[in-house]
């Protein structure tokens, strides 16, 4: 079991082996260009900017190292690169093998030809392997499914709630995932498509959280020109916003306050109808401004008792949403707390990978800062919180 109280190792292990057949062309498919940049390129980006993760191994095809060379320049967190295997279940036990003496608490394994996937999809998976040792990211099946046999001839019906289309990140508990492949190597068993499927091989329960719709796997022509016109689409957002946000919350009895996501044990708590989190308060009105949509207020009255005590991450959220509805993305947030208590450096970086995760963007997209008013005013007398914010906005030009 994963010691939860420490803090985690992990790594992240991509899987770039495959020669991408079934596309066609003279270069695998991890290769070839979209958006002036490789999907490999954009796959180990991802993982590059996430604050969670501390390693990157790829593992690659015979004879692909300049290739590979090419898509991992820049990429700091790179350890290395390892030689696939004949099938996808060997090319992983390669890498996981090849991470033995580095021995992370957990391992993501991402195929190299999903590059959409986003930052709140690997948190996901982080925080579902600490939860459950073996996880993997599923969708429900909106098609009815039939099983056929050899002649073509329907045999089953499964009902189609109870399934789920897998995609990677596959996240695991490292010592257990390298234990199940390697028992299945030795069993003889090399036909396992995912990992999911071998970690349920060796009799380990699996669960499932929820996936993305937009975390394609590139497999075929067709995928790679969907690709391309979804990197076009968000190429064309040259509709350029920016809102700014303003929130102050009083002190009140209690014994922590929320910030931008987080809990911080303080001598005092902050007052509000919901949980008072000022930053995030900050943060949603900045993004309803800038793409003119009202105010906190408007969306999520305080006269409602329903928002009673919420957790402002619903309503940071929302917002997001709201901009994805209009075919737009968040380019860059970024929010100043006012206070002179608690003391908001030791927990700077932290707020930044909540806030990216629930805004789904690179934490290299939000700045957190913080400053006194030189004991001035209600902030300077110990009074309450303020906090202002900014958010750049890209929308489709209509």
């Amino acid at each position: 079991m994963i010691d939860v109280k420490a803090r985690l190792r992990v790594a992240a292990l991509i899987v770039a082996a495959g020669r991408g057949s079934r596309m066609g062309g003279p270069l695998p498919k991890q290769y070839r260009l979209l958006g002036g940049r490789s999907v490999l390129a954009r796959t180990l980006a991802l993982f590059e900017h996430h604050p969670a993760v501390d390693s990157i191994t790829v593992v690659i095809g015979p004879g692909d190292e300049s290739l590979f060379q090419a898509s991992a320049a820049g990429i700091s967190k790179l350890k290395g690169s390892v030689t696939g295997g004949s099938t996808r279940q060997a090319s992983c036990l390669a890498g996981l093998r090849a991470l033995e003496d580095e021995k992370p608490d957990i391992i993501l394994l991402h195929d190299a030809a999903r590059p959409f996937a986003t930052p709140d999809l690997l948190t996901r998976a982080i925080e579902a392997a600490r939860d459950h040792g073996a996880a993997v990211p599923g969708l429900a099946v909106t098609d009815t499914i039939k099983q056929i046999d050899a002649d073509g001839l329907v045999t089953a019906t499964p009902v189609r709630s109870s399934l789920r289309s897998v995609q990677t990140p596959q996240a695991f508990s490292f010592d257990a995932i390298l234990a199940s492949h390697l028992a299945a190597a030795a069993a003889g068993i090399d036909g396992l498509t995912d990992d999911g499927a071998v970690a349920e091989w060796a009799g380990h329960p699996l669960f499932i959280f929820e996936g993305e719709t937009t975390n394609m796997k590139l497999t075929t022509e067709s995928d790679f020109q969907r690709a391309e016109q979804f990197v076009s689409d968000l190429a064309a957002l040259g509709d350029v916003r920016t809102g700014t946000g303003f929130d102050v919350h009083a002190f009140t009895d209690g014994d922590h306050v929320w910030l931008n996501g987080l809990k911080i044990p303080h001598e005092r708590a902050l007052k509000g109808h919901s949980d008072a989190d000022v930053g995030l308060h900050a943060l949603t009105d900045a993004i309803l401004g800038a793409i003119g949509d009202g105010d906190i207020g408007s969306h999520f009255p305080p006269s409602d008792p329903q928002w009673k005590g919420a957790a402002s991450d619903r309503f940071l959220a929302h917002a997001v949403s709201l901009v994805k509805e209009r075919g737009g993305a968040i380019a860059h947030l970024d929010v100043t707390l006012l206070c002179e208590v608690p003391k908001i450096g030791p927990h700077r970086e932290a707020m930044r990978a909540r806030i990216a995760g629930i805004a789904g963007i690179p934490v290299d997209r939000v700045g957190v800062k913080a400053t006194t008013t030189e004991g001035l005013g209600f902030t300077g007398r110990r009074e309450g919180i303020a906090a202002m914010a900014s958010a750049t906005v890209r929308l489709p030009w209509h």
